[in-house]
């Protein structure tokens, strides 16, 4: 029984463990669809202006993940404080669920 519970822990744990996207695309949601043909010549400024959409990222596989409302404010920091005009690629950290990422580090 004990070992039981040792592995269903363990695999709690492991399901709940950090995921690392790195050198994908940041771009906003509005955008995300119409974008996926060239997301690199997405603008700075387009992604600023269509802020309230909220953000996320493309996957390699063109997939788009949303991220949570501290991921959006991370975000438009890091969007902010840039002087990149396109080509916004991070790294993300976090957990995915569902189609969104609960954003713990984001970076250029």
């Amino acid at each position: 029984v004990k070992k039981l519970l040792i592995i269903a822990v363990l695999a709690i744990a492991s399901s709940a463990s950090a995921t690392d996207w790195k050198n994908v695309v940041l771009i906003d949601q509005a955008c995300a669809a119409k974008a996926k043909a060239n997301p690199d010549a997405h603008t700075r400024s387009c992604a600023i202006q269509c802020s309230k959409s909220g953000y996320g990222i493309l996957t390699e596989k063109g997939e788009y993940l949303k991220f949570d409302q501290a991921g959006n404010e991370q975000a438009a920091k890091l969007l902010a404080g840039t002087d990149k005009k396109d080509h916004l690629r991070v790294n993300v950290q976090g957990q995915e669920k569902d189609g969104a990422i609960s954003v713990t580090s984001l970076s250029f």
